[in-house]
């Protein structure tokens, strides 16, 4: 892959993403990425601060629900590849926000596929979510299995999959629709449970939790999601692929915060709040899939990546 579009590249997930691409293939890569003030985008912009200086990289500042400012990048790019992670994200916020949801991440998914069919572009990694499993009482949960969104974000995800099997399914765009499971790591969205719980504990705030603390995440560090990301892009067996990357071990929610106070040295003040309607009781990844196709392997531990998040966390105060 010589060119290699990154969508949302300035974020979490995708900053890393582009960090790895940079230091480890010789590809050039262009990032589209609205800088969107779902949280503070100078925070985006300091993740992508050294990238910009890279003479195989490229920053465009475009809306992925605007097709004709789309069209125009695609017009003077041979992109080999997209690699799709920009999204409206977030499962609480979808609830009062269920249009702007659909917008970005169903219209805005499908402009791409369209633009990878009129571009002649024949590979297309999505960022999809393990929230699309909802509540299905079945764990870990398998691609097979049918999906039960319960929120708008997990319904415009499971829709972004369904528009990217039909395009490859019409154009022979090979694609893999990556499920991940609760990323964390440094770079987290400050919105994220991690993230947010560090800065309250700092402050000397409460930490709001919903329910008893007995639901339960599979938490996936960013280093094991990028691996995955990475090797849906070399995969290219089958037309179409739906695959989880977690890191399938269940870590509830108190031993979550637990490890935090471990790490940051600081015990935890508890606002106890009642379960809210759009969160799952369980996310747990059935990695077999992965494993098989993509040789995907996680390889650090919550413990070990709760320390890692604290020692980044720390650079930022």
């Amino acid at each position: 892959m010589n060119t290699i579009l990154v969508t949302g590249g300035a974020g979490f997930i995708g900053s890393h993403l582009v960090d790895r691409l940079l230091t480890t293939t010789t590809a050039r890569v262009t990032v589209v990425d609205n800088f969107s003030d779902f949280y503070a985008p100078e925070i985006k912009r300091a993740n992508v601060r050294a990238h910009v200086e890279n003479p195989r990289y490229q920053l465009i500042e475009a809306d992925i629900r605007e097709l004709d400012s789309l069209r125009a990048v695609f017009a003077v790019n041979a992109f080999d590849a997209i690699l799709h992670l920009a999204a409206c994200t977030g499962v609480r916020p979808s609830l009062e926000q269920a249009v702007d949801y659909e917008q970005t991440n169903v219209t805005g998914t499908l402009h791409l596929l369209e633009l990878a069919r009129e571009f002649g572009i024949r590979k297309f990694v999505f960022g999809s979510s393990s929230s699309i499993y909802g509540a299905n009482p079945n764990a870990p949960f398998k691609e097979e299995f049918l999906p039960l969104p319960i929120s708008p974000y997990a319904a415009s995800k499971a829709a972004g999959e369904m528009f990217a099997y039909t395009y490859s399914h019409l154009y022979q765009i090979q694609t893999v629709c990556l499920r991940f499971f609760t990323v964390y790591g440094p770079r987290q969205r400050p919105d994220l449970a991690i993230h947010k719980f560090a800065r309250l504990m700092t402050e000397g705030k409460p930490i709001p939790l919903y329910g008893d603390g007995t639901t339960e995440r599979d938490y996936t560090f960013v280093s094991d999601i990028v691996n995955g990301i990475i090797a849906a892009l070399q995969y290219d067996q089958t037309p179409f692929e739906a695959i989880n990357l977690g890191c399938s071990e269940m870590v509830p929610l108190k031993r979550l915060v637990e490890l935090l106070e471990t790490s940051l040295g600081i015990k935890a003040n508890i606002d106890r709040l009642p379960m809210h309607p759009g969160d799952l009781e369980r996310t747990h990844a059935d990695i077999s899939k992965a494993e098989r196709l993509l040789g995907y392997a996680p390889t650090t531990t919550i413990e070990t990546g709760i320390q890692k998040f604290v020692e980044w966390f720390r650079t930022r105060g």
